[in-house]
Formats: C-alpha cells, structure tokens, sequence
C-alpha cells in the first residue's frame, strides 16, 4: 500500500484539487457515533487492524487484502478475525467472531499495486452470529460514484484506534480501469473502510478503501468498484443478491435509514 499506482496514476492529467475537503473528526460520543455503528474495527490474527462495515446482519464489507498476513502473505484463519461494531474508547456496541472469510476471486494478493489488484480488493465476512441491534443498521450499497461526486468516509487507523473517524466531505477525482482515485484522508488501518454517498440524504456504501497513493505530491485514496464484485462474492458464498438477502436463512430485512441534519459524518 506504500506503492505507487502507477498505472491507474499516470492516466490522469488534471491536478489535484483538495481545498474542498473537510478535515477528519473523531467521533467520540454516542451522539457522533449514532448512524455510523454498523462501521467497526477488525482485529485480525492479533496483529493487524484494518475497517469494516455491516451490509447484512450477518456480513460484513471489507477489504480482501485485510485477509492477508502481511509478514508471511498467508491468509488468515477466519476464526481469528473479529469484528468490533462501533468500537469506541475501549467498548464495542457488539462484538463478533467470523465464520467465513472470502475474498474476490479474482484478487491476486501481492506486495506491489496495480490496478487489478485495486479492483478486485474486496471481501466479505459471514458473522457466527448476526447482529440484531436496533441501534446497528447494516448499509445499504449502491453504484460506484462519478467523477466529482460528493463521499465521506468513516474509518479506523494505526494512529486512531480507540475511536472512529469521519471525513463528511471528499471527492472522487477520476475513475480508471475500475478504480476511484479519491481525495479522502487515510492512513494504515482505514484498508476496508467503507465510501459512502449521500444522494437522497442516506448514506450508501459505494466503494471501499483499497490502498494509498500520491499525485503531484498530494496524497490521495484508491478505492474499489464494488457493484459487480460484490455480486461475485455474493453468488461464491451462495447468497444470491442483496436486496433479497433478508430471504437467506437467518437474515432479518435492512432497514432503510436516513440522516437529517447529520455531520456526514491498507492503508
């Protein structure tokens, strides 16, 4: 994730543009925390963190390379991975251990970046057991952003742990090969956080983050398509679709959310 994308990067011939941004507040209190529990830390192996959101009362979104032990490149025993629904100054609103990891099948994991490795960066975690808590709502998801669209991101990171962290306002720069080139705020930790868009005021899950970058020295956010690999994944853990994931044996309905008002609120 230290690595250059060079070859999404260098397609691109307009300059960053950042002023736009929103800096990145800690979400501290129940009150900041209330729409963005069902966004939670991931300790993984006992050795790496990275951020994960909940989509379904049992799965949880998140990146595949989060799967990966970064020292050895083996993949992580599911059974040491577990989520911590928002987790926040030494408490979780639930905890959970997971049952089945699965990454895209089409990621390759590899110490270098490139724009397939980007693309493909996505996992999905099947809970022990689903979470069925009024204050945690799974997300719905959507079609990956366009260009100059309106994200915010909320994630965990090495230097941030204790507490969530929501950037309400950042940009899609460019779309290459599958990937978005954002201007959101990450750092080693926020790999798995989840993108939102807020069209219609409701925040959706649009893309996940995948690795860091840096472009005429700005640094930027690389994160994954998501509609057709989450698809993918779907179908390779026997899930069918989304929206009728409710019919899957111990699934409950996503309730539709909105936020009024709201601060929207491997690497």
């Amino acid at each position: 994730m230290r690595q250059l994308l060079m070859a999404v990067l260098l397609c691109l011939s307009a300059p960053m543009v950042l002023a736009g941004d929103s800096t990145l507040k800690r979400l501290d209190t129940g009150d900041d925390t209330r729409a963005w529990e069902a966004v939670g830390r991931l300790d993984i192996g006992g050795h790496g963190v990275c951020t994960g959101a909940l989509i379904a009362p049992h799965l949880v979104l998140t990146a595949a390379h989060c799967l990966f032990d970064k020292r050895t490149g083996k993949k992580v025993d599911p059974e040491e991975i577990q989520f911590l629904a928002g987790w926040r100054n030494g408490r979780a609103a639930a905890y959970r251990n997971v049952r089945r990891a699965e990454a895209h099948p089409k990621y390759k994991h590899r110490k270098d970046i490139a724009a397939a490795t980007v693309r493909n960066d996505v996992a999905l975690l099947e809970l022990q057991h689903p979470i069925k808590n009024t204050r945690i709502i799974p997300f719905q998801t959507d079609e990956r952003p366009r260009k100059g669209q309106r994200i915010g991101v909320v994630s965990y990171a090495h230097d941030r742990l204790e507490a969530p962290s929501l950037q309400e306002y950042c940009d899609v720069k460019a779309r290459q090969q599958g990937v978005l080139i954002m201007s959101c705020d990450v750092d080693f930790g926020s790999s798995g956080a989840p993108v939102f868009s807020f069209e219609e005021n409701t925040p959706r899950v649009v893309s996940v983050v995948s690795a860091m970058a840096e472009v005429d020295g700005e640094d930027v956010s690389l994160g994954t398509q998501l509609k057709r690999p989450l698809a993918d994944l779907l179908t390779l853990m026997g899930l069918g679709e989304l929206e009728n994931i409710q019919n899957v044996s111990g699934f409950t309905p996503v309730t539709k959310r909105r936020v009024n008002g709201a601060k929207f609120s491997k690497p």
